[in-house]
């Protein structure tokens, strides 16, 4: 069950993971439609989740400089299922299935939202989430119900504002300063373009100190 994330490092044994992370290493590791069908509950992930348009392939394909990482996982037949990407033996990213996606019959949704509603809540190495928002369409009903959940679980939040180079400056920073605003001091928010390799920095050191333990 979720506890105490925010001071707690990922342990493998005795190990703390204090070495960095090199994002440009990973591999798709396996797939789950189940909680049981996870890896083994250890060491340390970050799931990335999102409405179906956030632009989440896309992001997670620039963050590892990998053109079709993600896009194995959108392969017929993977589309509804929780995907792991493994950055070394004990760390990973995990990609959710995108909310609000078409032609699904209502129990396949429901199965889904069962079992992801169980990942997020009982897995422990769980260390933090990732929230992708079209910067033109923030803060859907998806969005404000991940973030509530969020923070009564005490799991850290990091929300993506992408496609922002769709929008020139100024709208960027209204978008930016207006979804800010209605946050709690504790999830944090980013501009950010796969396009345009914007903000991928910030992610990486957020990234980073979920994964190794460093984070406040």
């Amino acid at each position: 069950m979720r506890s105490g994330l925010y001071n707690k490092a990922p342990v493998v044994g005795a190990f703390h993971l204090k070495m960095s992370v090199n994002f440009n290493t990973i591999e798709f590791l396996t797939s789950a439609a189940t909680l049981e069908q996870c890896p083994k509950d250890e060491g340390a992930e970050v799931a990335f989740c999102g409405r179906s348009n956030a632009g989440k392939s896309s992001a997670i394909n620039a963050l590892t400089r990998q053109k079709s990482l993600a896009r194995t996982s959108k392969t017929p037949g993977r589309t509804q299922l929780i995907n792991f990407f493994a950055l070394d033996e004990h760390r990973r990213l995990v990609d959710l299935p995108g909310f609000g996606y078409a032609k699904v019959p209502m129990s396949v949704k429901d199965h889904w939202q069962r079992h992801l509603d169980e990942y997020m809540r009982e897995r422990t190495c769980l260390k933090g989430m990732v929230l992708l928002m079209d910067i033109r369409h923030p803060m859907k009903a998806f969005d404000e119900m991940m973030i509530e959940w969020s923070i009564a679980s005490k799991l850290p939040l990091h929300i993506l504002l992408t496609k922002a180079d769709k929008l020139k400056r100024g709208g960027q920073q209204n978008s930016l300063l207006g979804v800010r605003k209605g946050l709690p001091s504790e999830v944090d928010v980013q501009l950010f373009s796969a396009t345009k390799k914007n903000g991928i920095d910030l992610l990486e050191r957020t990234l980073d100190q979920w994964l190794t333990g460093e984070s406040e």
